[in-house]
Formats: structure tokens, C-alpha cells, sequence
């Protein structure tokens, strides 16, 4: 194997075995735990979802690219619900003074994080020249977190890889992590792959690219003063136990999508908080009620809303049927409620 590969190999030496963690307070580590930004799902309708099942879990948005506030519809790209804090802003962008104004953006509209992509490898994304082919430009990203830094009071965090295509050096990642800290970033989300910037498509890069997780712990290692989260391939709370034994945070992704009532166990497991007594009934009920609400209020259809909790009832008795009644366009012209109503029984048949 390469030198690479026996780099890593002596990091994976070094592990320390498992223990539970302490829980902590939200006030204390904000980055504790946390909900990726996902492009097309974490939309303000899943945060005030994702909110009704962890109080302190911290969420982000979907990227948000500085062209589209700059040039589009602010209050549509940064409205979001007062019940999601804390909530953190992820842009997507490599000009520093864009960036600035929109952090400004951002924190005016209330923002708790202003976070910068430079992990996201899909084509549509390298052609604007940010996401994660900044990493290979370590000062022009430092440069954008400095003038982000300076225009805002809140915290400006970065989403990274821990590489570029088959560049498997732990230097290179130290390196950059180092020079942009810098330049002011005391927080660093870090996706335990590699991105391939050629060759693979979004959801492949976040597959076949191996996962290294001893590379972040030795982030930690070699930069304790900095806040260090990692995310990539974490499905479990045990791993999550696992992770927190030796970095500051974890960031979880797909698996809390599609597995959503898995965050009503985080509270009280990783932030000391009573249990809650949270169930799915109960929260979908509440779902129902905002969707009343939005519908009011913005003209928003439920079928909008009901799309980022069609994993709430994952591996239940009767939730194959339940998904089927809130994704039905048939039922589109009808009431959230009687919605509800016709998903609670065809759920129920289903268990007969």
C-alpha cells in the first residue's frame, strides 16, 4: 500500500475504544449534534419538522448560492420559522465580498451560523467554482472566511472534505484546515470522504469514496482549540457515542431524513434533556396543524410540506401504506386533515 494508505493505518492505531458520552448542554456545544444541509430536502418545511422531534439538535439549510440572494428572491430563499433555532445558513459561493454580503444577509435575517460549502463534489456545483473543488484553494477559501468573518457577529463555520480525488494525504487536509483557521474559522464540519471531482455522481461520492474517520480524529489531535464535527456514513446512536468520544460533534445526514423519529431520541441521550414523550401520532398531528398554518399564511400546499416526513413512521407496522396516502397527488385538492384521516386508517388496515 502506499503512504497514504500507511498514514492511515497509524492514525486507525491510535483509536481509543468506545465509551457513552457525557451529555452536554446545546448553550455549551452547539455543534454537538446536527442535520446536514441537504440540496433540495432541508428546506424550511423539514427543519420545522426536524424541529418538533429534537429541541437542540442543530439544523442547517439547503446551500444557498450567493448569485441566487444577490441577484433573486431574498425573503423566499431566507424565510424560515422562528421554532427552528438554532438554525444555521449554508451558502455556496468563492467570491470573497459576495460571501460578505450575504453573511450580512444571513445574520439580518437571523441566522445563529453562517456555515460556507466546500464539500459538495456535483458537477453543477464545480461549474459555479465553489463547493468542494475549493478545497484545492486553500487561500482563496481562507480569503472568504476572513471577509465573512468580518462582516458578521455570529459564528462562520466550514463544510469540507477530507480530500480531493485520489489525494489521500493527511497533510493536505491538515493544511487546509490550518490555513483557513487562520483566517478566523474556529468550527470545521468534516465529511469523512474524499470528493471525486471527476468520474462520479453526487450520490456515488457519497458512497464509493471509502470513509476515513481517523483522519478527522486526528484533526482534533492536531487542532484542540477548534471545534471539529464529523458526518459521513453515520446511521446509529452507538456510532454517534462512538464519534463523540473523540471529536466535538457528529453531523448526521440521510439516515435522519429517511429515519426522522430517530432525533427524538437525541435529547435526552446526547444533550441531558428530559425525555420528551414524543410519539409519531403526536407529531404528525403537529405537522398537520402547520400546514393549516402555512397554507393560510403563504398559499404552501401539504403535499409540499408532507414530502420531508414520509420517513416518520419507518419501520412501523402499516407505514408502506401511510407513505402511499400522503404521497398520493389524488388526494391534492383535499384538507391536510382529511388526509390524515384517510393515512391513519389505511394504516391501520394495513396492520390488520
Amino acid at each position: 500500500m502506499d503512504g497514504a494508505g500507511a498514514q492511515y493505518r497509524s492514525l486507525v492505531r491510535h483509536l481509543k475504544p468506545c465509551k457513552i458520552p457525557i451529555a452536554v448542554s446545546p448553550e455549551s456545544n452547539p455543534w454537538r449534534l446536527s442535520v446536514a444541509p441537504m440540496l433540495d430536502w432541508t428546506d424550511k418545511h423539514c427543519r420545522y419538522f426536524h424541529r418538533l422531534l429534537s429541541k437542540h439538535a442543530l439544523l442547517y439549510t439547503e446551500m444557498v448560492t450567493t448569485g441566487a440572494l444577490i441577484h433573486g428572491d431574498v425573503p423566499r430563499h431566507l424565510r424560515f420559522n422562528v421554532e427552528e433555532h438554532p438554525v444555521a445558513l449554508q451558502l455556496g459561493g468563492s467570491e470573497p465580498a459576495d460571501l460578505a454580503q450575504c453573511a450580512r444577509l444571513g445574520q439580518e435575517w437571523g441566522y445563529d451560523e453562517i456555515n460556507i460549502n466546500c464539500g459538495c463534489p456535483s458537477e453543477r456545483v464545480q461549474r459555479g467554482a465553489f463547493g468542494a473543488c475549493l478545497m484545492n484553494e486553500a487561500p482563496l477559501v481562507a480569503d472568504c472566511v476572513k471577509a465573512m468573518v468580518d462582516a458578521v457577529d455570529v459564528p462562520v463555520t466550514v463544510k469540507h472534505r477530507i480530500g480531493i480525488d485520489k489525494e489521500e494525504s493527511y497533510d493536505f487536509v491538515r493544511d487546509f484546515v490550518g490555513t483557513v483557521a487562520d483566517a478566523g474559522c474556529k468550527v470545521f464540519l468534516v465529511h469523512a470522504r474524499n470528493a471525486w471531482l471527476k468520474g462520479l455522481s453526487p450520490k456515488e461520492n457519497r458512497e464509493v469514496p471509502p470513509l476515513r474517520y481517523a483522519m478527522v480524529y486526528q484533526l482534533k489531535k492536531d487542532f484542540p482549540h477548534l471545534t471539529i464535527a464529523i458526518n459521513g456514513g453515520i446511521t446509529t446512536s452507538a456510532q454517534v457515542a462512538e464519534h463523540l468520544q473523540q471529536v466535538d460533534g457528529v453531523m448526521l445526514g440521510r439516515e435522519a431524513y429517511h429515519n426522522p423519529f430517530w432525533l427524538a431520541d437525541w435529547d435526552a441521550m446526547f444533550f441531558g434533556a428530559p425525555c420528551a414523550g414524543l410519539t409519531r401520532d403526536s407529531v404528525e398531528e403537529s405537522m398537520v396543524a402547520y400546514m393549516e398554518r402555512e397554507a393560510t399564511a403563504h398559499g404552501t400546499p401539504w403535499y409540499a410540506i408532507a414530502r420531508h416526513m414520509l420517513g416518520l413512521r419507518h419501520g412501523q407496522p402499516g407505514a408502506r401504506r401511510w407513505r402511499q396516502v400522503w404521497s398520493d397527488h389524488r388526494l391534492k385538492d383535499r384538507s391536510p386533515r382529511e388526509v390524515l384521516a384517510v393515512a391513519r386508517n389505511a394504516s391501520f388496515v394495513a396492520c390488520v
